[in-house]
């Protein structure tokens, strides 16, 4: 360890693994640690059922699954196709490491019951979920969104900056409920804070949103094969292609401190590596980050698919806050055997939210009532962690913890942030050499 690095990565989370991964592209000497003994940190995906069990300090019962079968994610995440994460693989590489799957569908939560999220006309126009008006207002809204470009004043419909997404649902007619699924199941916010915003970003989420649907047809998100832990894993290969060094199973004691208050280097087992900066996630520097909430997420074993999804192999739903009297969305999310993380005939839901109350597990009860029959669940209620600071007077750069949304958007801003904070310019995404279009997923 007796080297100098450009930059040493704490953890092997997914977004510390895309961190080392596009660093080491760009150029930079990288030395990744883990005090773990495994990658993905806390968004891994564990193997054989038998880890899962033991994580939450239970006892696999013997014979009832094939236990090397499974790869449970601790925090199962879809990816927008269009999306920011599917262009860092593309751009990356990792693609050529991992195959993919199209979600069966995405879904929403009204009155009690689920309806299929119609995300563009002619979904729009055949939903139940509306009447017929309402059908013709939101096809004409997600008509304007798909042709909307921000580069061409004359794709704005009369529209500015300055005119808020409450002014556009005004304009064009839309319904209170029509209003939710169009923040929360398309653009995927959480809470209603957008509508009081300037409208441009919203408009950008839907048309990725129905961009990303129009890839593959059946919803738009992809899930990788044998689960979330191979994405962290791809980029660490391709970190190591390109010289930078791991190490598992590293217990770390702390760091070391120039006079001008800038991290110098990484001490474990006795030997320090010095470095220009450091980045990880909040476990590893609690002082330097703060609890911002708490998610909980019900993960449930089953051997049926979720109703009323047409039998659906994956499946994403979506219960807005208004719909249940609460100030976030509650997320369900569903994969199973077709992407080989269960035994033949099982499927995998999890349950989450952003707690509220000081009871979390009852917050989550209309979600799981969703579910149907469940053979075993396992509860967690996680602290969610933001960093002190922006890391630029230490050089220590936290990453924030993850939310409980089902897809990667929220998780990916992060990382281009940090990206930013690093590098003092943008990540350039229209480096990506090759189209998404031209991608085999």
């Amino acid at each position: 360890m007796d080297e100098k690095y450009d930059v040493i990565v704490l953890g092997t989370g997914l977004k510390e693994c895309v961190l080392s991964g596009v660093l080491s592209v760009a150029g930079k000497k990288v030395l990744h640690m883990d005090k773990l003994s495994y990658y993905g940190g806390e968004s891994t995906s564990l193997t054989p059922l038998s880890s899962l069990f033991s994580h939450f300090k239970e006892e696999c019962p013997e014979g009832k699954y094939s236990v090397r079968d499974w790869n449970v994610d601790l925090i199962p995440k879809f990816l927008m196709a269009r999306g920011q994460l599917v262009k860092l693989l593309i751009h990356s590489g990792v693609t050529r490491y991992l195959e993919f799957k199209s979600v069966d569908g995405s879904y929403i939560y009204k009155g009690g019951k689920i309806f299929k999220v119609p995300a563009n006309e002619k979904e729009a126009l055949g939903s139940s979920l509306m009447g017929l008006f309402e059908k013709r207002r939101c096809a004409k809204l997600l008509k304007f969104c798909d042709e909307f470009d921000e580069a061409n004043p004359a794709t704005y419909n009369g529209f500015d900056e300055t005119k808020t997404m409450r002014d556009v649902y005004t304009k064009f007619g839309l319904d209170k409920q029509t209003q939710d699924y169009c923040g929360h199941a398309l653009a995927l916010y959480r809470e209603d804070s957008y509508l009081d915003k300037p409208c441009f970003e919203t408009v950008n989420k839907i048309k990725l949103y129905t961009q990303s649907l129009g890839m593959y047809g059946k919803s738009p998100f992809l899930y990788p094969l044998y689960g979330l832990g191979e994405l962290p894993q791809g980029f660490a290969r391709l970190s190591a292609i390109y010289g930078g060094t791991y190490m598992l199973n590293k217990p770390f004691e702390g760091i070391t401190v120039g006079e001008n208050g800038e991290v110098t280097g990484v001490t474990s087992e006795g030997e320090t590596a010095r470095c220009d900066l450091v980045i990880a996630d909040p476990s590893y520097f609690p002082e330097k980050a703060k609890v911002v909430g708490k998610v909980i997420r019900c993960i449930c074993i089953m051997n049926h698919p979720l109703p009323n999804t047409n039998n659906a192999l994956s499946s994403q739903i979506i219960i807005p806050q208004d719909q249940v009297g609460r100030k976030h969305d509650i997320y369900i999310s569903c994969v199973s055997y077709s992407h080989n993380v269960a035994e033949k005939g099982y499927y995998i839901a999890t349950v989450s939210t952003t707690v509220e109350t000081d009871n979390p597990e009852k917050e989550i009860e209309v979600g799981f009532g969703l579910l149907g029959p469940v053979q075993k669940k396992f509860t967690s209620v996680c602290d969610i962690y933001e960093p002190l600071d922006d890391g630029s007077k230490s050089k220590v750069y936290i990453s924030s913890s993850y939310d409980a949304t089902t897809h990667f958007e929220t998780t990916c801003d992060d990382i281009v942030d940090i990206y930013k904070r690093i590098m003092g310019k943008d990540f350039d995404f229209s480096q990506i050499s090759q189209s998404i279009e031209s991608v085999e997923m």
